[in-house]
């Protein structure tokens, strides 16, 4: 348990089940442990990888914490598993919680990575991340996560939720 609070960032993710339902109960589950302080809004995107899959469902909140980085992952991982998820991963998953960042902490260990080892590659989780911290700076970079989002290569659409997306509208990264 650190002394001060931390401001994290955590990309959550559902392509199972009802998406939405999962993406509230997983932030629930957060709130009772952590103060979430923004959450983006949610974002229909399509798989990376496996895309035999359904759509996915994300969003990136910011929550401030006391945890330390590997008793916030054991959280993470009870709410995954709690809400159904299994240990495989490029599988659908009713819930996918990555730390994304812990502060500006920086730190590898076969269990964790921080800064998230893909997420400057990830248009699905810079576009929400872009939406609630602009400005936010890559520890090891340095570049601001609105510069990651300009130099996104993947090529997934990420669309607003809720809306009906017609032929442009959605965001399609190179």
């Amino acid at each position: 348990m650190n002394n001060e609070s931390v401001a994290v960032y955590l990309g959550l993710g559902s392509n199972m089940g009802n998406r939405q339902e999962n993406l509230e109960r997983a932030l629930g589950f957060l709130s009772q442990r952590l103060r979430i302080a923004k959450v983006s809004s949610v974002y229909d995107t399509e798989p990376v990888g496996s895309v035999s899959q359904p759509h996915f469902l994300n969003l990136v909140c910011q929550v401030n914490t006391r945890l330390v980085p590997t008793a916030l992952l054991a959280l993470a991982k009870g709410i995954e598993s709690k809400l159904g998820r299994g240990g495989k991963s490029g599988v659908p998953r009713p819930i996918d919680i990555d730390i994304l960042f812990y502060g500006d902490q920086v730190m590898e260990t076969p269990e964790l990575v921080i800064p998230h080892s893909r997420l400057t590659d990830r248009a699905f989780v810079l576009v929400p991340l872009a939406e609630i911290a602009p400005d936010l700076r890559h520890p090891v970079t340095g570049k601001t996560i609105t510069e990651l989002l300009g130099e996104v290569t993947e090529r997934h659409k990420v669309c607003l939720s809720g809306r009906i997306a017609k032929e442009g509208e959605c965001t399609r990264y190179r």
